[in-house]
């Protein structure tokens, strides 16, 4: 069952877009027809994931804060909002940075949207729902997040921008959506962006001992990340307010997934146990219902498949 893309785009800003999620959609996006201006400060994407899209016809590669107010030459008829440190190893280094891009970022992103007469798309998270009292999470869960917690930082931004991306909307009519992603891997990742599966990978690879946090019992959902961009795109054709889950409800541990890869790549290496981190998630499955009867979207990506594209990217990027 593929995504309904009822409407397409002459020109689309997607702010965040040498990060990991937002290169994929760029050159979804490019390879659409669109012409693609992404706008990114660096602090966590890197330039390399968009240099093959750079001298393409329809491509622009702007440097600029989004946090400060920032312009782009052309109007776009879609802005796409991916801005924001998204790993741990990330938001943890840089917490004022996190929560700027979430609420001045967001701000400045849907004012560009709303000047342009453009939809206006923010990618949020499944990290609003916290540390869930309720398994699967479906859009109507209001989460259980710890506001003051280490990772409130990224929890709390997220939930912030929602809320002024749905009063945008509500207030001066601004055409508004909100998805809320789930794990999501693939290709681009960095190996030390403190997530399981690139850790888990680079750590294989190099015959390390894979570190699962606390007891490997603690569950995730993986969401390959062709199938994340193509959600994406379906719920900004769609016209919908959102929000809506975007994400894999096959939900395995991160015991089970150290050992899957260890098994992928046939590595040697065992697997180590450390620390918990704090507030992190006990239960983490998106319930994707709205998304199927909406958007006609679910993943198609198995997860070993998705896994194997992983591994094999990291074997062809070395040191990454």
């Amino acid at each position: 069952m593929g995504p309904l893309a009822s409407r397409t785009w002459e020109h689309a800003v997607v702010t965040g877009g040498s990060g990991f999620v937002g290169s994929h959609l760029c050159s979804a996006l490019i390879a659409a027809g669109t012409a693609v201006t992404c706008v990114d400060d660096f602090s966590t994407g890197r330039p390399a994931n968009v240099e093959h899209l750079v001298g393409r016809p329809g491509f622009t590669l702007q440097e600029a804060n989004v946090s400060r107010p920032f312009t782009v030459e052309r109007p776009p008829d879609l802005v796409l909002h991916l801005a924001s440190p998204a790993s741990p190893a990330d938001y943890l280094r840089l917490p004022l940075h996190t929560l700027e891009a979430g609420s001045l970022g967001t701000r400045n992103a849907l004012e560009l949207a709303h000047r342009s007469e453009a939809r206006f798309l923010l990618a949020s998270t499944s990290e609003v729902y916290g540390d869930p009292q309720e398994h699967p999470q479906n859009e109507r869960y209001w989460g259980h997040v710890n506001p003051v917690g280490p990772r409130s930082v990224y929890d709390e931004a997220k939930r912030f921008g929602e809320a002024f991306t749905t009063a945008h909307g509500t207030a001066l009519g601004t055409d508004t959506c909100v998805v809320r992603l789930f794990n999501t891997y693939g290709p681009r990742m960095r190996g030390h962006d403190g997530r399981a599966v690139p850790t888990f990978i680079r750590q294989a690879l190099a015959g390390d001992p894979l570190t699962v946090t606390g007891d490997g019992l603690q569950t995730r959902s993986l969401c390959y990340v062709d199938d994340t961009v193509a959600g994406i795109l379906a719920a900004a054709a769609h016209g919908m307010p959102g929000p809506v889950n975007l994400g894999n409800p096959a939900e395995l541990t991160m015991l089970d997934l150290a050992r899957w890869i260890i098994e992928l790549t046939g590595s040697d290496s065992e697997i180590g146990f450390v620390e918990r981190p704090t507030d992190d998630p006990a239960v983490r499955c998106p319930d994707i219902t709205l998304a199927r009867d909406k958007l006609q979207w679910e993943p198609q990506v198995a997860a070993e498949e998705g896994l194997r594209r992983t591994i094999d990217w990291f074997r062809a990027h070395p040191g990454n």
